[in-house]
């Protein structure tokens, strides 16, 4: 792939906001286009779930363009459910890459607090398969069946899962954008109430709104892209092979590896898609980060701390910095590149180089991994 630098990046708080989506995606933008010091682009690509149903928005890319006062820079939208932003990314970098445009302006959102609960459980529910969903599924249920399938077959106990949301609260305290910035323990987690057995609701992300932008160039700036991977699967969970690992991750993960030319080995910070807290483990191990089995001996000896040998979502992750769908997979990769730049203040890590991203979109039938080095 050519070579492909990210020249700028902006994300407005997470949580229940009052500002319209638009208003929203471009708050995001603004700050990526001052941060990138340009005012013009060659293309804009928006990421965004169903903002059809969750704000009454459609044609969205060309709506927001004009919002944004570039009513003239061609536009479009990008859809892979829960990983839309990250979607968004790859298709600015392969317009790039393709000689489509030097300069690309990529913004993802959503707005989802304005529907009562149910209703977001309803829309987010579209991405289960249709035979799975009539007979009751919904997408924390589908989610807990692999939470007790990865439970049983690795033999861990409510205490030990409950260690990530810990983890991730904490540094979501540490994060002034993050929807929740207080600090939790094992004992709350366990406390909380029921979503879907063994899931409770502090092992669940919350319904957030938010925005994300990053501005990508193919003049050389201090963060480079280096590798993009896509990886799918069924959407039903009843045809997948296993039920403790994720064939979309394991494949995306390759993917990038070799766009890159490096190894999981090469990777010191990481966020990862953990909308349920026990996909941290499954997405570490699925991305080379741990063995099978073998991650959740890394949380307890505190290596995916901030302070540890590979911090893994110094955000707060999904549940902490929190989860307007559209937007996470690309508010994952700002964080990245903060964390690349050491822009990333109380929760900084120490010098990284190289840092990997990675969104599930639906439950995870269409799934991302992005590396971006520092050069």
């Amino acid at each position: 792939m050519p070579a492909i630098y990210v020249a700028g990046v902006g994300c407005t708080r997470f949580g229940r906001l009052e500002a319209s989506l638009l208003a929203l995606l471009a708050e995001a933008a603004q700050q990526a286009l001052h941060d990138a010091g340009v005012e013009e682009v060659d293309l804009i690509v928006v990421g965004a779930m169903n903002p059809e149903e969750f704000t009454g928005d459609g044609m969205l890319a060309p709506l927001f363009a004009s919002f944004l006062g570039k009513a003239h820079t061609p536009a479009f939208r990008v859809e892979t459910g829960t990983s839309s932003g990250a979607g968004a990314f790859a298709a600015a970098c392969a317009a790039i890459a393709a000689g489509f445009a030097r300069t690309a302006l990529v913004v993802a959102g959503e707005k989802m607090t304005g529907l009562a609960t149910p209703r977001v459980a309803e829309i987010l529910s579209r991405m289960i398969d249709p035979t799975e969903r009539r007979y009751g599924a919904t997408m924390p249920a589908l989610a807990a069946i692999v939470t007790r399938a990865y439970a049983r077959a690795h033999h861990l106990d409510a205490r030990a899962l409950a260690l990530i949301p810990v983890k991730n609260h904490r540094n979501g305290a540490r994060n002034p954008l993050a929807h929740f910035q207080a600090e939790i323990t094992v004992e709350d987690v366990l406390g909380s109430r029921l979503i879907a057995d063994p899931l409770r609701l502090y092992e669940v992300c919350p319904i957030s709104d938010g925005a994300a932008a990053a501005v990508l160039t193919a003049e050389r700036r201090p963060v480079r892209v280096a590798g993009i991977g896509q990886g799918s699967d069924h959407v039903a969970l009843r045809h997948r092979r296993s039920l403790t690992s994720f064939r979309a991750t394991q494949e995306a993960a390759r993917r990038a590896y070799a766009m890159a030319g490096v190894g999981p080995r090469a990777v010191q910070v990481a966020e990862v898609h953990d909308a349920f807290t026990p996909f941290e483990l499954i997405n570490m191990e699925d991305l080379g980060l741990a063995e099978a089995g073998k991650a959740v001996r890394a949380l307890v000896k505190g290596e995916t701390a901030l302070e540890g040998r590979l911090p893994v979502n110094p955000s707060g992750g999904l549940k902490a910095r929190g989860h307007p769908v559209g937007a996470s997979g690309l508010a994952q990769i700002v964080e990245i590149v903060w964390q690349l730049r050491g822009e990333a203040g109380g929760r900084q890590v120490r010098e990284p180089r190289l840092g990997l991203a990675q969104s599930i979109g639906g439950l995870a039938s269409v799934n991302w991994v992005t590396i971006l080095t520092r050069d």
